[in-house]
């Protein structure tokens, strides 16, 4: 894959020269309010851009209806880029129940005459308005792709389903047997294969790709960005790459989006889009981040996935580099993971399409998700993530702002606010494209001009944000349920002024009334960001308090109220915060002493949570080595224990429970670093096959899939060394794996005795 596929110079240039084209109405873009299954829907999506399905009048695709023999026959024509060659066949009969005044009549004698892919019955009739099997479907797409009966041979329908399993023609479909009624979503499916097979070797002797059999062109390994992109027509339908290029679409279409973020095979009809076919889905995955690093990205489930500096991420429409851009991703960010064979992350869509939404619903009534079907584009069966959780109708509150991910099949609910002085605007008030609060300049969506349009700059307001920091609304300072819930780590601070890291991924700045030595105390704090009213004035305020009460670790609870699933932890180290993963923090409970602020969330759970700096509560995992000493004066033997993992040492510290030389083991000091403050035995799961990994992040032992970090410690008992992953395992085809309680596998050991 390249690494350096777009530079925003390139970008800059390109969206300037569009720009001065005449703006055009642009076709309505299709979504079908029926389909809820991704693979299907990017398939149906691929096939109606290049006319070979598309729904019906109502709105609706019916996955579940069954096709005729007349419209599968309309169906291969298009696929064969045929339609030119209609005109030759719509006044001839080539069956005796196919007569010119049928619908379907230059499609079936073209593909029974002119193509010779399918035929009637043994009585000479087509039969046109019977239902299509999937043996039959089979055989007639095994003949489009150029395979002769004498290259199959077999009985029929069996030999033929056999053959196209081989080719990977049937891949993804539900029917099984070939007298099976073809349904509309295998269509989809069948044909999509189609469009991504070789050309058989049959009795002409040709080969290649099958799109290169019709006469199309194509351009493999296309990352697709956007669908929206002003094209050479001036019209918003045209595809922009991660490479630069930009394809106006062929005839009067516009792509819904769903098949923005994908990497696959762009198809050309000359130098204008015919479709675009997105690689096996297999290949992606959809997440909610739960916590993210410089090398790790942990989703909601817990399952982590490893990714270095030069990851490219597609963010807000442009491709950066992992380490530019993972700072400012919050937790709940949903993004779609595109994975090598070998599951390693070979990009990243933020945002599950990677660029940046265009319109917004505002919540206004308790409960309410007025306009969440619209968002959707008509689109049925979206889930909903309210900050990052799965949540319901009911969860809504006024003032939420709802956005649509068109990847993901997710309506995404934020509800950050930001209260501040209306700094500046961007062309004029009454219609503004940008604004200025606390000295960050934000985009306004066009949906929310309007509420926008009651404010000048010098008013108090309250800004209304979507999951990407876009404007969506804004109601005036003070409004009852719509007050400014920003919070952030203070990154630099004087007595002349302060910067903020806010938690939502934006940076705020402006004067602030502290002295010397307040600021100096501010540095690295989590603080609330207020307004005074003053142009370029923040004002901070240090968290303390909230919900309290001791932190279970096992339950996920602190005092009575249950964690988030996507609860952010920070700890003060060296006076300043770093975020630190819950998992980390072992099995066992933190006293209540400990935690200087948590937050409740919308659904009155906990979702953030301050720890204070000490550190004896960190959890280490490690191999014990236990030693004994014997008092000279009282003859007393004593036990001491010493915890590695390759990377550190715990101890050695006075051992006064049953744990043996070789036990893996979870350690924490106490608070004076004398002994351990808590210690207690990994779960052994025994003898487990090299066949239970799931690339290198996830194992599945009895039932249970466990998820494995990078940082992972191994042991080679043979050689008493520790070794990587990767040589751990690949010295023995079985090893011992060590879990703590959350799922997680904390130690690896491979010796010769477990081949």
């Amino acid at each position: 894959m390249k690494k350096r596929i777009l530079s925003l110079l390139l970008l800059a240039a390109m969206a300037a020269s569009l720009l001065t084209l005449p703006a055009m109405a642009a076709p309505a873009a299709v979504r079908f309010s029926d389909i809820h299954d991704n693979a299907v829907a990017k398939s149906v999506e691929s096939l109606r851009l290049m006319g070979v399905m598309d729904g019906y009048s109502d709105g609706s695709f019916r996955p579940n209806g069954q096709l005729t023999r007349a419209q599968f026959c309309k169906m291969v024509v298009c696929a064969m880029n045929a339609e030119d060659e209609l005109g030759l066949y719509r006044t001839v009969t080539v069956y005796p129940d196919v007569k010119p005044s049928h619908w379907a009549a230059a499609y079936i004698n073209m593909a029974s005459k002119g193509k010779k892919v399918i035929s009637g019955f043994s009585d000479g009739k087509f039969y046109p308005d019977r239902t299509v099997t999937l043996g039959q479907a089979a055989t007639i797409l095994l003949r489009v792709l150029g395979y002769k009966d004498e290259n199959i041979g077999g009985v029929w329908p069996d030999s033929y389903l056999s053959f196209a399993a081989s080719i990977n023609l049937t891949d993804g479909i539900s029917s099984k047997r070939g007298s099976d009624p073809l349904t509309r979503s295998d269509a989809a499916i069948l044909f999509s294969n189609l469009l991504q097979a070789d050309y058989g070797a049959g009795a002409d002797g040709k080969g290649g790709s099958f799109l290169a059999s019709t006469g199309l062109t194509t351009k493999e390994d296309m990352v697709l960005v956007s669908s929206t992109a002003k094209g050479p027509d001036g019209r918003e339908t045209a595809m922009l790459f991660s490479n630069g290029e930009v394809y106006q679409m062929a005839g009067d279409k516009a792509s819904n989006g769903s098949l923005n973020g994908s990497k696959g095979t762009l198809v050309l009809d000359g130098q204008k889009v015919r479709t675009f076919l997105p690689e096996s889905m297999g290949s992606s995955r959809n997440i909610v981040a739960a916590t993210v690093d410089a090398t790790q990205i942990t989703d909601l489930s817990g399952v982590k996935y490893s990714v270095n500096g030069t990851t490219s991420v597609y963010y807000k429409g442009k491709e950066q580099s992992w380490s530019s851009v993972y700072t400012w991703l919050n937790h709940g960010t949903s993004m779609t993971l595109y994975l090598s064979s070998a599951d390693q992350v070979e990009y990243i869509f933020v945002g599950g399409s990677g660029s940046a939404v265009s319109e917004a619903v505002v919540v206004y009534q308790r409960g309410s998700v007025n306009g969440f079907s619209e968002l959707a584009g008509g689109s049925g069966g979206y889930s909903i993530y309210k900050n990052g959780t799965p949540a319901r109708a009911a969860d809504m509150r006024p003032y939420d702002v709802a956005t649509y991910s068109s990847a993901t099949n997710t309506i995404q609910v934020c509800d950050t606010r930001l209260t501040g002085y209306y700094e500046e605007c961007s062309p004029n008030p009454t219609a503004p494209t940008s604004v200025k609060l606390m000295g960050h300049e934000f985009p306004v969506l066009t949906t929310a001009q309007a509420s926008l349009s009651a404010f000048k700059p010098g008013d108090n307001i309250t800004l209304l944000l979507t999951e990407d920091n876009q404007v969506a609304g804004a109601v005036r300072a003070g409004t009852s349920g719509a007050s400014g819930n920003a919070l952030g780590i203070v990154k630099s601070a004087s007595s002349g002024g302060a910067s903020v890291d806010l938690l939502c991924g934006i940076t705020v700045s402006g004067s602030v009334s502290l002295g010397s030595t307040e600021a100096e105390l501010m540095q690295g704090q989590l603080v609330r960001v207020t307004s005074p009213g003053e142009k370029g004035a923040i004002g901070l305020a240090r968290l303390s308090g909230g919900a309290s009460g001791t932190l279970d670790l096992e339950r996920r609870r602190l005092g009575s109220t249950s964690l988030a699933d996507n609860v952010a932890v920070f700890e003060y180290k060296e006076g300043k915060l770093q975020s630190v993963s819950l998992s980390d923090l072992g099995g066992g409970s933190l006293p209540a002493s400990r935690v200087t602020y948590a937050r409740l969330n919308w659904a009155e759970k906990v979702d953030l949570i301050i720890l204070d700096g000490v550190g004896f509560g960190t959890v280490f995992y490690g191999r014990a080595t236990v030693t004994r000493e014997t008092n000279a004066d009282n003859k007393q033997t004593l036990e001491y224990i010493l915890v590695q993992n390759g990377r550190d040492n715990i101890g050695p510290f006075p051992l006064g429970q049953d744990i043996r030389n070789g036990d893996y083991v979870a350690i924490t000091r106490n608070g004076s670093n004398t002994g351990y403050g808590s210690l207690k035995k990994l779960e052994l799961l025994q003898d487990v096959p090299n066949t239970a990994w799931s690339g290198q992040s996830a194992v599945t032992v009895n039932g249970r899939t466990y998820t494995i970090p990078s940082t992972v410690a191994c042991y080679n008992r043979d050689t008493g060394a520790w070794v990587s992953l990767s040589e751990a395992h690949a010295y023995a085809i079985r090893s011992n794996l060590y879990a703590s309680s959350d799922g997680i596998i904390r130690a690896i050991e491979v010796g010769s005795r477990y081949n």
